[in-house]
């Protein structure tokens, strides 16, 4: 792999994981349209690249997340950051079980019958139009801090589908759910992404042994990590008036073109 492949998919994939388009399946498409040779574990070390960014860009929400978890376990102190905090810590052990089980699952399945491609394409086509149609048609009556137990268990074990299948995107089923259950799109957004930070922290740690530590890997996480900055500012604030239409329009535009190429190549 060159430093420029690199840098190219480590842009993709602070763009693509961050918003609900799915770096997984841009990840593989890249290479797969290209014909580029991609170590199998650059994938996951991209993540690292998106890991950063959004640790850095929540870093204060963390602090008040962790101070109030720790303050409503051990001094009784009930605050909407400690409610948030261990929420995420119960949903997070059994999506990580349950993601691990499935992406296996998965594996097995596209490597024997060789359609991975065309899952892809299928996962972008329908998610796209269910998160059109579930957006368009959810009210917005929930904000972040009056999120349920229940809500956020339902969005955060979501994420195993992603595993399930490639293509669906971590973020963009979460955010569905999330609008299903009728969260507005900015809180929505940001719970996706703080549900996002021990799952890809725990991918990453599991496969750091693989990584290959050269200039290329380097790059890639540099800048995944600086698209991945820029793609969280403008999501939340785009959010704050615009719809999830665009990206519904561009999976499913995306799956088709999969498939096309897929028959005709």
């Amino acid at each position: 792999m060159t430093i420029l492949q690199a840098i190219i998919l480590g842009i993709v994939q602070g763009l693509t994981e961050l918003l609900p388009i799915s770096s997984s399946a841009h990840l593989k498409l890249l290479p797969w349209f290209f014909n580029w040779e991609m170590p199998e574990s650059f994938d996951i070390a991209l993540h690292l690249g998106t890991l950063f960014a959004i640790t850095i860009f929540f870093f204060k929400d963390w602090l008040l997340l962790i101070k109030g978890g720790y303050e409503q376990a051990f001094k009784k102190k009930k605050s909407t950051e400690g409610k948030l905090f261990w929420y995420i810590v119960a949903v997070t052990i059994p999506t990580g079980i349950l993601s691990l089980i499935l992406d296996k699952v998965s594996e097995i399945i596209c490597d024997k019958f060789g359609i991975e491609m065309i899952l892809i394409a299928i996962a972008l086509i329908v998610l796209g139009i269910v998160l059109y149609i579930v957006d368009k048609k959810s009210s917005s009556e929930t904000k972040l801090e009056n999120i349920t137990f229940k809500q956020s268990f339902l969005i955060g074990i979501s994420q195993a589908i992603a595993a399930a299948f490639p293509g669906t995107s971590r973020s963009g089923i979460t955010m569905t759910v999330a609008r299903a259950l009728k969260i507005d799109r900015e809180s929505a957004a940001r719970y996706s992404f703080l549900l996002s930070t021990p799952i890809i922290l725990a991918a990453v740690l599991v496969s750091i042994t693989d990584f290959e530590f050269t200039l290329a890997f380097f790059m890639g996480v540099l800048f995944s990590f600086l698209s991945g900055i820029l793609v969280i500012k403008f999501l939340l604030d785009y959010l704050k008036k615009g719809s999830f239409k665009i990206f519904a329009v561009y999976r499913v535009i995306l799956g088709i073109i999969v498939i096309l190429y897929s028959i005709l190549v």
